[in-house]
């Protein structure tokens, strides 16, 4: 098999993953200003730190002579073509990015975009949730999408509301207990910036 023809699967299959991760069409990518910031973070440190050190790694390793069996080059170039790809998608994401400010809800007791949600689901667990853009999806932290069923279901309900949500094991009512947004001019922690 020629190295062409390898190349050539695996730009496919860097394209597929990279389609796999697209918005449903009809669908505007949302996202909150700490998260537009953290994309940006990612993708500085990407072309001004990460994408320099592996091209010197992989100029160093083509120096060594032959790159059929050194190590350094093909995993160089396979990461190198990784970062590529991630660039490409962070400028894509940030250029179709309508940035929403959840704090000028401030106050407000209806969820919209970007509100923190305590529910409490028939069973009485409670769940605490952050509607958020696509790109900014953490379930360890409770940040749900916006095209979410559950964050679909609870936009625009107020506190102390019960709605149904549609499950694949039938319907299933949620109690609404507090909905809240970040005050106005709340600076950025670190973790919401990016930064380690």
């Amino acid at each position: 098999m020629s190295k062409a023809f390898v190349r050539e699967s695996d730009d496919a299959a860097e394209e597929a993953v990279a389609d796999a991760v697209a918005l449903p069409a009809g669908f505007k990518n949302y996202v909150t200003p700490s998260g537009f910031q953290r994309m940006k973070t990612e993708l500085l440190h990407l072309v001004d730190t990460e994408r320099p050190d592996v091209v010197n790694t992989v100029s160093w390793a083509a120096s060594n002579g032959d790159r059929s069996e050194n190590g350094d080059y093909i995993y160089g170039k396979r990461r190198l073509r990784e970062i590529d790809r991630r660039i490409r998608f962070l400028i894509k994401r940030m250029e179709s990015a309508e940035v929403v400010d959840p704090s000028a809800h401030h106050g407000n007791d209806q969820i919209f975009f970007g509100a923190t949600v305590a529910y409490v689901r028939e069973n009485g667990e409670q769940n605490t949730v952050t509607i958020v853009g696509v790109d900014e999806i953490d379930p360890q932290q409770g940040k749900i999408s916006w095209i979410s069923p559950v964050a679909r279901t609870l936009t625009r309900a107020r506190e102390g509301d019960s709605v149904t949500l549609r499950t694949p094991s039938g319907m299933e009512e949620l109690c609404i207990v507090s909905v809240s947004y970040p005050s106005p001019g709340e600076p950025l922690s670190s973790a919401e910036r990016g930064v380690p």
